[in-house]
């Protein structure tokens, strides 16, 4: 009986162990095949967006270029400016008194924050490539960003050539070898800027904060057209933290943010205005045109958009909007819109 009973025993073990090896093995043959099959459209996304913003690049180099180059000349007139440098005593600042002084050892922290800050938009303008949902594009975005930069960086260039203070930084202070520099040997030298130790280490650029110019225009542009209101309201926070950051580091005295604040974001405000309004993927099917150009080149857009959409619109249709002012809608307005116009 008892070894009847192990048998009966030994046999249901053996039927539960081959199910559970089965179900493992369907389990794992059904995840290859959703990844396979998520894998194959996400390539699919990717080389059909890439064909998209290839288009573009091809009608906006000459923008995109023109605020690259612009780039490295704010980069030299900085670096002009540090040779008209003087050190001398920090000058009395009100930031100063209210807000504890870091110390050198822990000036990293703002670089940290403005890094993260940095990068993380510099991901969001990529993600047309990955994510279905796609509410912008890459090349048109950083055609506007360079834009508001381009503005924001030759007052500031006119600002710190008008004026000269001393450097509260403490590479820049009295007895720092690195506070002057000696006239330049040659022309190269200054052309070279000495990259990059003479941007981190530069002097005499103060009014108004570079860093504040790139974090301004980044969270006022994701504002303008980023969707998740969680994240426009961490952007300002971080903002906030940022422009103490700077001050409590010494790297910048507190006039230097508090221009940066009204200065950058007049500048949005007014540049804005005069761009073309940027398209709205959540609401047009078909890509603007950018230019008026002959029919051909409306063709090939339309061709080129159909990858990402699978369908095709009345060409009279490619100025339709959500909304005037060419901002996206948030998340929770999206599917509103959306219903609306169709006449949900």
């Amino acid at each position: 009986m008892e070894s009847s009973r192990y048998s009966v025993t030994t046999t249901a073990s053996s039927t539960t162990s081959s199910s559970s090896t089965i179900t493992t093995y369907n389990n794992k043959k059904n995840m290859s095949l959703y990844i396979g099959r998520e894998a194959s459209k996400l390539w699919k996304r990717v080389c059909a967006e890439t064909t998209t913003e290839i288009n573009l690049l091809v009608e906006n180099w000459k923008y995109l270029l023109a605020g690259l180059v612009f780039q490295y000349i704010h980069g030299l007139a900085a670096r002009g400016v540090h040779y008209l440098h003087r050190p001398g005593p920090t000058l009395q600042d009100l930031g100063f008194f209210l807000l504890p002084e870091l110390g050198q050892e822990r000036a990293y922290i703002s670089e940290s924050l403005f890094t993260v800050i940095f990068l993380s938009f510099v991901l969001w303008t990529f993600h047309p490539f990955i994510f279905k949902s796609k509410k912008i594009y890459t090349v048109l975005i950083w055609c506007r960003v360079l834009a508001f930069l381009c503005a924001s960086q030759f007052l500031r260039i006119v600002t710190f050539y008008s004026t000269q203070l001393p450097g509260p930084n403490y590479h820049c202070r009295e007895g720092s070898p690195l506070a002057t520099l000696p006239h330049p040997k040659s022309v190269a030298e200054v052309l070279l800027i000495n990259f990059p130790h003479g941007v981190i280490y530069g002097c005499g650029d103060l009014i108004f904060s570079s860093h504040m110019i790139f974090t301004l225009v980044f969270v006022n542009t994701y504002q303008r057209y980023g969707t998740r209101r969680c994240i426009k309201q961490l952007g300002w926070t971080l903002i906030v933290i940022q422009s103490l950051l700077i001050v409590a580091s010494r790297k910048h005295y507190t006039v230097d943010v508090v221009v940066a604040w009204y200065t950058v974001n007049l500048v949005v405000f007014f540049v804005e205005k005069k761009l073309q309004e940027l398209p709205d993927r959540t609401a047009a099917t078909l890509l603007l045109p950018l230019s008026t150009k002959d029919n051909k080149d409306g063709r090939n857009k339309e061709e080129n958009h159909k990858l990402l959409n699978g369908n095709s619109v009345d060409p009279s249709d490619w100025r339709q909007r959500t909304q005037s002012n060419g901002k996206i809608l948030e998340d929770g307005h999206a599917h509103h819109a959306d219903s609306t116009k169709n006449g949900a």
